[in-house]
């Protein structure tokens, strides 16, 4: 039996008032609606672990039930909830797996020879342009703060890392 909304009501409130047996039918048809709502948000791997978090989270929190309220949006409320905390809980595992055994090691010989390959481009910038590259991108300053220090106008430091960018990029092209 596939129950409806005023038959789940009905046994929910029979079930607190504490009718054992309408709570086992409430429970069994519970069960059932879950797994179709779960079938498709999970992996059938998880179906039946998370259709048991949700209706120990309904058994723990059958008390909240208003029986002036609809039942199945309170449920649906929980099994979202459940559902969520699972993906979080997914998420992290498969994120904890990775670990850091993937992360690219520090190497002073890789930012050494970054630093000369920029260098030996910055060569064929004007003098200004590549000074404010290097404080706006490399050093990380703002715009304004790259302003005053090189005593050029804001604009003109706009103005001269996209032309200073834009020629080194060409330059890189070429190369290739």
């Amino acid at each position: 039996m596939i129950a409806d909304e005023a038959s789940l009501a009905q046994l929910m409130a029979a079930s607190q008032k504490g009718d054992a047996n309408a709570y086992r039918v409430l429970l069994a048809e519970i069960q059932l609606w879950l797994e179709r709502y779960f079938r498709r948000r999970v992996a059938p791997a998880q179906l039946d672990d998370l259709v048991q978090e949700v209706m120990m989270a309904v058994h723990a929190k059958r008390a909240t039930w208003d029986p002036t309220r609809a039942f199945l949006p309170w449920l649906a409320a929980i099994a979202r909830y459940r559902w969520i905390d699972h993906l979080r809980k997914v998420y992290r595992k498969a994120e904890d797996e990775l670990g850091d055994h993937d992360a690219a090691e520090d190497s002073e010989e890789e930012a050494v020879m970054a630093r000369m390959s920029l260098e030996r481009l910055f060569v064929h910038l004007p003098e200004k342009q590549s000074e404010v590259i290097e404080l706006v991108k490399i050093e990380g300053l703002s715009i304004a703060e790259a302003s005053a220090k090189t005593g050029q106008s804001e604009s003109l430091v706009k103005v001269n890392i996209h032309r200073g960018l834009k020629k080194l990029s060409a330059l890189v092209e070429k190369a290739d």
